[in-house]
């Protein structure tokens, strides 16, 4: 597939730039309907590939997708597509990708481990943590910022930021200062008393991180998640630049595609959406997180208080919101995760709730519900049929 020269597509890709469509997420309506709960079989590998190459060869679909399944000691990798337009090069769970709001999950096993050490309590405020913020935001909870009720503004919508983002794609935010973007602005909602999606949430809670410890956020990530699941390829940089060897990803409507991999840089989503992982990494992750590896039992009976609240985009089947974890019922059983697109990929992690079985299932384009709903529902029904797979006992 030839790949067209960026000046031609420069002016349609800043009008996707400017609306707030790149930085981890796309918001859009959370009221997503489940996929089928009919009785159907549990799809056998060779069922599963053929919806990959059918996803792959989808008006507007991915120009790569692989998927890590896990059960206990095995392991099953099933990809279609390429990893490079350029090259050919077939995806490997060694490639480096964006996993754009799937971070929100890592911001939420830093908090969660520091809530286990003492160091930070579910019940703390902005407010006594972070009293230079808003005086407006002071009474909420860091609970309510995982569980995405705070009601703060999200910076990433607000016409300043969008227009940074448009004017200059690898513009170097100080990361630290996003939430200054709203700092004018009221909540949207009392604390609590609605879900609403907002990247401004776990930007917030890294701030809390550090202002518990006095350790900067990515060091946090180093010591207590990285290190302890043993994840060596996954980092929350600044700038642009994809480590090599990486998933391209793509901006696939119109056609061709463009490579979209390196156009934005990390520091404008940083906790909300930053990190970049691989497959291998990721699968280490969500077993780890899921299964409760990184604190205590009490802490995942928290975690997984559900409330109404689908991730964005939405995960297979029904969704539930918990603490910077998502509860996704299909018509085989439950998996609790999180999702995530920004421009040129969308990612799916889970795992049942004791973390012996995981799913990864990355897509080399950006999937959601504003831009591409037919290709978002088309995703979903496979992912289902993945979790499917997953959850079957003979593992097909």
């Amino acid at each position: 597939m030839p790949l067209r020269s960026v000046p031609t597509r420069r002016s349609a890709l800043r009008s996707r730039l400017r609306a707030g469509c790149v930085v981890a997420v796309c918001l859009t309506a959370l009221g997503q309907t489940a996929t089928s709960t009919a009785a159907a079989p549990v799809p056998r590998d060779g069922d599963l590939q053929e919806q990959l190459e059918q996803l792959v060869r989808a008006p507007g679909g991915p120009p790569g997708v692989i998927a890590v399944l896990r059960r206990g000691g095995d392991t099953r990798v099933l990809r279609a597509g390429v990893a490079d337009l350029a090259t050919g090069r077939r995806p490997s769970v060694h490639d480096h990708m964006r996993i754009a709001s799937t971070a929100k999950a890592f911001s939420g096993a830093v908090a969660l481990s520091l809530v286990d050490r003492h160091a930070l309590r579910l019940d703390e405020t902005l407010g006594q943590r972070l009293p230079q913020l808003p005086t407006a935001w002071h009474r909420v909870t860091l609970r309510q910022l995982l569980n995405h009720t705070s009601g703060l503004p999200d910076y990433s919508m607000s016409s300043a930021f969008r227009d940074i983002i448009s004017a200059d794609p690898h513009h170097h935010f100080d990361s630290r200062r996003l939430l200054d973007f709203v700092a004018d602005q009221p909540l949207n909602f009392p604390p609590g008393s609605q879900y609403r999606y907002s990247n401004s949430d776990n930007i917030a809670v890294a701030l809390m991180a550090e202002a518990a410890t006095g350790t900067p956020y990515e060091q946090l990530l180093r010591t207590l998640v990285y290190r302890p699941l043993g994840l060596r390829a996954t980092s929350l940089p600044q700038g642009y630049r994809m480590p090599e060897p990486y998933l391209h990803g793509y901006d696939t409507t119109p056609p061709p595609p463009e490579d979209v991999s390196e156009v934005i840089g990390a520091s404008g989503s940083w906790a909300s959406g930053g990190i970049i992982s691989t497959p291998a990494d990721m699968t280490r992750f969500v077993s780890g997180y899921v299964g409760g590896a990184l604190y205590g039992r009490n802490l995942v009976r928290e975690q997984r208080r559900w409330i109404p609240g689908a991730s964005e985009p939405a995960g297979p089947g029904e969704n539930m919101a918990g603490l910077a974890l998502f509860r996704y019922a299909t018509r085989c059983g439950v998996v609790l995760g999180h999702t995530g697109n920004t421009l040129g990929y969308t990612q799916l992690i889970a795992a049942t709730p004791d973390g012996r079985r995981s799913l990864t299932f990355s897509v080399t384009t950006q999937i959601n519900a504003s831009q591409n709903p037919d290709l978002l529902s088309r995703l979903r029904a496979v992912q289902e049929n993945f979790v499917c797979a997953l959850l079957s006992r003979s593992g097909h």
